[in-house]
């Protein structure tokens, strides 16, 4: 999340700058994005990683992407504390633990879609 953030104020100072706009002019967020008419990064990061999730998951051509998302690199033992997000937990939490099966139905898949996003966005 800290990587959106930074995205995010990367972007506002990027359309202040096409705006001719200063900080000192003391424009809201809301106005200069009303004017430059430029989509939220979150979103777009949002929306074409779960797109590309469905794509890696539908492929049939023996590939190692669908391979990587089964994937348990865990043997032995456990660390200590919470273990690393990965970065199917995410994905997890809308679509469910059968993820997997849910983005074989493109039509059910792009239908979580939006939900994915506006959860996603909402945490940054």
């Amino acid at each position: 999340m800290g990587l959106i953030r930074r995205l995010r104020v990367t972007l506002r100072a990027m359309e202040r700058a096409m705006l001719g706009v200063s900080l000192c002019d003391r424009i809201r967020n809301v106005e200069i994005r009303r004017r430059t008419k430029v989509t939220d990064i979150a979103q777009r990061v949002a929306k074409l990683k779960w797109q590309w999730a469905g794509h890696i998951v539908r492929r049939k051509d023996g590939r190692w992407g669908p391979k990587v998302l089964e994937w348990q690199p865990r043997t032995g033992k456990r660390s200590v504390g919470r273990p690393p997000t990965r970065w199917t937990d995410d994905i997890k939490r809308v679509a469910g633990s059968r993820w997997i099966q849910a983005a074989q139905n493109r039509g059910h898949w792009n239908s979580l879609q939006k939900t994915y996003v506006q959860q996603w966005t909402s945490i940054g």
